[in-house]
């Protein structure tokens, strides 16, 4: 769903930049209010899973391929503001790192992610948890929802952006994007409900109310982060089909409006000067999973209430 620069107008960019901007800042100034400070590796150690785990695209139908977008798991953790922050960390290294997703698409990439994927999960998980009312499968029901119509509904604002900038008209782009992206949401449920259940029996204490401090224990934030490099290391097995974006543009003909990056520094995840191709990429991987920790963990900080 990583949108490159070329498929957007530049005045649809520039408008969701401003969007994007708005939505951000605010969510920079609420997480200093709600996040604790024993709160605050595990904003850097999800940021790290999330970005690992984007790299592990799986299969899905027709030759097309969907990976995590993690903003429910992010959102159900953390909260809303700090899970704005954590997308935001993602996929701003996402582009300016290894090319992936435009510049120019910078903005209108963290609306769909981080600012709709977010809100669309936040709404559901806490819908569902009321009506369960404190029992277990509310966790576990709304987790899976909230993934699956976080998806969906990013989907669709990001076919809305291609059909405002006149790439591809509304009544094509529509369902052929929610159509794919409703299958990719049930994997996207799926490893959701499957990090919960293991969280909620390892670590209870993280489903806390937002603004209180978990249990800490460094042992704990190390073992996470040693998972995400874990799953940076193992990047090669990714499927290699085109994610539901790119596999919708070249089915409907607007492949070829992607335009070149303006510079590259990893492109496609390759890190330069490695022959082998697998080596290459998990080097890059696991550099940017340790650069994601870094500004998600250094922007925690930043903002972080501190605890007497």
């Amino acid at each position: 769903m990583h949108i490159p620069d070329g498929f957007l107008s530049t005045l649809v960019a520039v408008i969701f930049w401003g969007f994007s901007a708005i939505a951000v800042a605010y969510a920079l100034r609420r997480v200093g209010k709600d996040l604790g400070e024993r709160q605050v590796p595990l904003m850097g150690v999800l940021a790290a899973a999330i970005f690992a785990g984007q790299l592990l695209n799986f299969s899905v139908t027709g030759g097309t391929s969907g990976h995590l977008l993690g903003a429910a798991l992010a959102t159900i953790l953390l909260g809303p503001w700090a899970a704005v922050i954590v997308l935001t960390s993602v996929v701003s290294i996402q582009a300016l790192i290894f090319q992936d997703g435009g510049l120019l698409a910078l903005g209108a990439n963290l609306f769909n992610m981080a600012v709709i994927g977010v809100t669309v999960s936040y709404f559901v998980y806490t819908s569902v948890k009321k009506l369960a009312r404190g029992r277990s499968w509310g966790l576990f029901v709304g987790g899976f929802l909230a993934a699956w119509l976080s998806i969906v509904v990013a989907s669709l604002s990001a076919a809305l952006q291609l059909a405002l900038s006149g790439t591809s008209p509304a009544n094509i782009s529509v369902p052929a994007m929610s159509g794919i992206h409703m299958l990719i949401g049930i994997g996207e449920g799926l490893i959701t409900v499957g990090a919960l259940a293991f969280l909620y029996s390892a670590r209870r204490d993280l489903f806390t109310p937002v603004g209180s401090s978990p249990k800490g224990g460094a042992l704990v934030w190390v073992f996470g982060l040693a998972i995400a490099l874990a799953l940076a290391v193992l990047s090669p097995l990714a499927s290699t089909h085109p994610d539901g974006l790119m596999w919708v543009a070249r089915q409907h003909g607007f492949l070829d409006a992607a335009r070149a990056p303006f510079y590259k520094v990893l492109p496609s995840y390759i890190f330069p000067g490695i022959s082998n191709k697998a080596v290459s990429t998990i080097a890059a991987s696991i550099l940017g999973t340790l650069l994601v920790f870094g500004v998600a963990l250094g922007v925690a900080y930043l903002r972080r209430k501190k605890v007497v």
